[in-house]
């Protein structure tokens, strides 16, 4: 009988706890996880999207009206300096390069003739005419002599005469003939001008013939191809696009209410869209300084290091670029924020066991994470929005955890 008595007094006792512990469960709340304010190392930093560019494009087009005959590289394909894009049919100027050959060869071989026949030739024509000239004076002296003496007739004086100047106007005519086809003389000069005419004109031809080969103007990365074998070019339309090796940039637009905060030097975190999970660093080197009036933005311009291999031309990336840094700084995840997006944001702060609502001043964003400036002391703990049914008022019990944790906002 007393076991049984013992029994129904342990299994009211059990109850009235039940009861007890129910009771101070619904008195104290539920129990909620919250955030612990507490300060933490803060990047500021202005988040925007753009694309990747090389710093200069370089168009590749042909200077002349030709059909092309090849094209030995392909759209993505990294070329070196020097290395052929494209060829275009050469035949009739490599016709004219062998002309213009054949036109030197003759030009040097008529100053070869000058120098090897024709002036010897004449150096002996005038050694021929010095004599009979020589030769000439000594039958008119002779002659003149015998006349003045009776013993020849003015007929005979005067052949002689006639004999002494025709070999004077030959001796003088092949001192001409040696003067002009020796250096310096008009032959020699007209034979040197056009060896220079021929050199000219096979240099033109070369130069010409060159324009039929186009090749990369320096290493890079062709990024686009608007030709095929057997097109006809013409000059000035773009047949291939380079984009010239060395350093990459990313290209962003930033609103013109947030360039006060940017400046060059600073530096950011580039991640491309394809590959949302690796982040390589660059760094801000030009700000245009003009804003586009459509768009209200401004460009920025954020060179890159140490490009990854997988980054493309025009790959769409997100950028943030770090404008300020707080050394100890209150921050809140930010699905702790409530109406954030309006004048008025404000949070669930827990004080004295109930959920109160407290208005905040709100300074850097980011993805995850949001400054708080005023509102909020270091220690308190925030209810995030998704613990539930959670109002202004409701008693609740609170299990703190880290509201923040150092890195970049």
């Amino acid at each position: 009988m007393r076991f049984a008595r013992n029994r129904v007094f342990m299994g009211i006792a059990a109850i009235v706890l039940a009861a007890m512990i129910v009771a101070w469960r619904w008195e104290a709340g539920p129990s909620v996880d919250a955030y612990r304010v507490a300060r933490t190392p803060f990047a500021h930093t202005l988040v925007a999207s753009g694309r990747i560019e090389s710093p200069r494009r370089v168009e590749i087009g042909s200077s002349l009206t030709a059909a092309v005959s090849a094209i030995p590289v392909a759209e993505g394909e990294t070329v070196a300096a020097g290395q052929l894009l494209i060829a275009l049919d050469d035949a009739e100027a490599r016709a004219a390069v062998e002309q213009a050959a054949s036109t030197l060869v003759q030009a040097q071989e008529r100053i070869r003739q000058l120098n090897e026949t024709a002036l010897p030739v004449a150096e002996e024509s005038v050694r021929v005419s010095e004599a009979n000239y020589a030769n000439a004076q000594r039958q008119w002296e002779r002659s003149r002599d015998l006349h003045a003496r009776g013993f020849i007739g003015d007929a005979a004086l005067d052949e002689a005469a006639r004999s002494r100047d025709v070999a004077h106007s030959q001796r003088r005519s092949s001192e001409l003939q040696r003067a002009s086809q020796s250096r310096g003389g008009s032959d020699y000069r007209l034979a040197e001008a056009a060896l220079a005419q021929a050199r000219a004109g096979l240099r033109a031809a070369q130069a010409r013939l060159d324009l039929f080969t186009i090749e990369a103007p320096q290493a890079g990365v062709l990024i686009s191809r608007s030709v095929e074998k057997g097109n006809v070019v013409q000059p000035g339309k773009v047949l291939m696009t380079l984009a010239p090796s060395g350093a990459t940039q990313a290209v962003v637009l930033l609103d013109e209410r947030n360039i006060h905060a940017v400046a060059i030097g600073q530096s950011a975190l580039v991640s491309a869209d394809a590959y949302p999970q690796r982040r390589f660093a660059a760094r801000v080197s030009y700000i245009n300084p003009a804003v586009d009036a459509s768009r209200g933005s401004v460009e920025v311009k954020l060179v890159i290091p140490e490009p990854p291999p997988y980054l493309l031309q025009d790959m769409t990336v997100s950028v943030d670029i770090e404008v300020a840094r707080s050394a100890a700084a209150l921050a809140l995840p930010a699905d702790a924020i409530r109406d954030d997006a309006s004048s008025g944001p404000w949070v669930l702060v827990v004080r004295a066991g109930r959920a109160e609502r407290q208005p905040v001043k709100l300074g850097a964003k980011g993805d995850a994470r949001v400054e708080v400036v005023e509102g909020l002391a270091e220690g308190e703990l925030v209810v995030p929005a998704s613990a539930g049914a959670i109002h202004e008022g409701t008693r609740l019990r609170a299990a703190a955890r880290e509201a923040a944790q150092p890195g970049r906002s």
